[in-house]
């Protein structure tokens, strides 16, 4: 998008409450997919959506989804070092599509002091206002010894206190608790430190002192900081509350050809390791490949690690939008005496005749997450985040994705993604892949074409040993199915066997423009996202879409 084509919505005056008046068009609820209507009929009868206890007996069938479309990670000009107006980024989100999003500013004394409170009147305006748009208040934490996570929680009376309260008492910089390499004197503390955070969000949902709090980490492998034994710890420390990761980040503009420089790389992934790295992970790990992070694009490597041990943990793909590549906005100027600690948040921003610099899309425009719900509202949303029904797309890939697997000898629904389902040794069951092709031309102008599904199978083995273990050797792509030139709405029918253990099934495809031998190999993944040339990254084309794991539990004879 050029300067020239910059939306009416860029305009900074003009509110969240203006959408609809202005003509911006949003996904309509009993459009998304056909599915709302026989979903969200389910009323308060329905099966519970995200239940987390195992089903009994053999099989398993999770309700009829419809999927809201979200970015969990947006900055506004309550971070030290965003731009952009609350008012832009929600009219933003609304122009692509967003049924939800994040606000999740930067930890900073000023933003505790301040710039939270004037934040959280902006949002509940704006709930008020447009109730069709589900926006959280976060915070972006500074993890004790590693990277950043996303924090955010239901909307309630307490959610802007919780989210100060944490900042203070555990956010890593705030407390000067940021080293975290191997063998320094504070790196203990400091990981402790960021258990008990988790830990405490925990508490405060169990004490109902607010309805729901989530965790996201972010941008997991940008500096190589966040160890694999740091993911395991958080995650244990409460399942429920940390999640998951960004499977990609933000910033996926970064590398377009011309534009930021001859080194850079989606996601801004342009870093070496250094003393705070962690050192198991290979040079290659800290750049982008298809713009997903090495630890959840290399098939066996990281996120399949943790999935092999049995428990679920999510990805997520967003905008990390601070500044969006090709606008005309910069920063104001500060009023004598003022500056973001006394006050928690940036001038607005001032638009000017010349483009400036950006790696970022904005919210929905690029990067999409989808959660499947039953209903729409905060808490459905959270609950299905949690339950992991989740897939992410690049470049508005796909129109739909609905995945289902179930035992040949059952006649319902099945699980999908998140869900576990219970089989016999031996069993047959199939996996139901139903896709809808892109309909429209994306943000670029770009009519997307889906050209491969790659179906991928890891055994489950328990908890690891060694906790910094990244690999999974018995994970691998098993099947490719060539959908070129599909259109509309169909459905793949994917023979599986019901081995002798556990296994997970995920998805993964992409528009067929770059792939190749995948890190580990092609006997593991002979058609993987590779890496792009530096400062020659075009997002727009190399676009590919990820889903979460269904898990099978074997058990036995048949």
């Amino acid at each position: 998008m050029t300067e020239q084509q910059l939306p009416s919505w860029a305009d900074p005056s003009v509110s969240p409450a203006d959408l609809d008046a202005q003509g911006v068009s949003r996904r309509g609820l009993l459009r998304r997919a056909g599915l709302f209507g026989a979903a969200f009929a389910l009323g308060s009868a329905a099966t519970p959506a995200f239940a987390s206890a195992e089903k009994r007996g053999f099989g398993g069938e999770d309700p009829r989804l419809a999927y809201l479309v979200g970015d969990h990670h947006v900055h506004s000009v309550y971070s030290h070092d965003a731009k952009y107006t609350f008012s832009q980024l929600a009219r933003a989100g609304a122009e692509y599509g967003l049924d939800w999003m994040v606000f999740n500013e930067h930890s900073n004394f000023g933003h505790a002091y301040h710039g939270a409170e004037l934040e959280h009147a902006e949002i509940v305006k704006a709930r008020a206002r447009n109730p069709r748009q589900l926006i959280f208040q976060g915070l972006e934490w500074y993890i004790p010894a590693a990277e950043h996570c996303t924090v955010f929680a239901a909307p309630g009376p307490h959610e802007t206190d919780l989210l100060t309260q944490f900042e203070l008492a555990y956010d890593g910089k705030l407390l000067g608790y940021t080293e975290g390499s191997a063998g320094a004197a504070d790196t203990a503390r400091n990981e402790a430190h960021a258990v008990r955070a988790i830990e405490w969000l925990a508490q405060q949902r169990r004490s109902g002192y607010v309805d729901d709090v989530l965790v996201i980490a972010n941008h997991p492998l940008r500096l190589g900081i966040d160890s694999p034994h740091e993911m395991r710890a958080w995650r244990d420390a409460a399942p429920e509350i940390m999640i998951g990761m960004e499977g990609a980040p933000g910033a996926q503009g970064a590398a377009l050809p011309g534009w930021r420089g001859s080194t850079s790389i989606r996601g801004e992934y342009e870093n070496k390791p250094s003393a705070q790295s962690w050192p198991g992970y290979p040079p290659e790990a800290y750049v982008t490949y298809g713009g997903f992070d090495w630890a959840t694009a290399t098939v066996g490597g990281l996120w399949d690690s943790m999935l092999a041990e049995g428990s679920l943990y999510s990805v997520t793909t967003n905008s990390d939008n601070h500044r969006t590549v090709f606008d005309t906005w910069k920063n104001g100027d500060w009023p004598a005496g003022q500056n973001f600690d006394n006050t928690g948040r940036l001038p607005d921003p001032v638009n000017t005749d010349t483009p400036q610099p950006g790696s970022d899309f904005w919210p929905g425009e690029f990067s999409r997450t989808h959660v499947g719900v039953t209903r729409y509202g905060y808490r459905s949303v959270m609950a299905g985040l949690r339950a992991g029904r989740v897939w992410l797309d690049h470049g508005h890939l796909l129109d739909g994705l609905d995945v289902r697997l179930k035992r040949d000898c059952d006649a319902g629904r099945g699980v999908t993604l998140g869900g576990r389902l219970r089989v016999r040794k031996g069993e047959r069951i199939t996996l139901y892949v139903t896709v809808t092709s892109a309909s429209r031309p994306n943000p670029q102008g770009i009519l997307p074409g889906l050209a491969h599904v790659d179906v991928i199978r890891g055994a489950v083995r328990g908890p690891v040993a060694d906790r910094d273990s990244w690999r999974a050797p018995d994970t691998r792509v098993v099947q490719t199915k060539d959908v070129a030139g599909r259109k509309g709405t169909y459905t793949l029918r994917i023979p599986l066997t019901a081995g002798d253990e556990s296994f997970y099934v995920r998805l993964r495809g992409s528009d067929g423009n770059r792939h190749g031998a995948g890190y580990l190999g092609a006997s593991v993944d002979p058609n993987g996202p590779i890496p792009h040339e530096p400062g020659n990254g075009d997002p727009w084309a190399d676009t590919w879409f990820y889903s979460n794991p269904v898990f099978v539990d074997v058990g036995g004879g048949s």
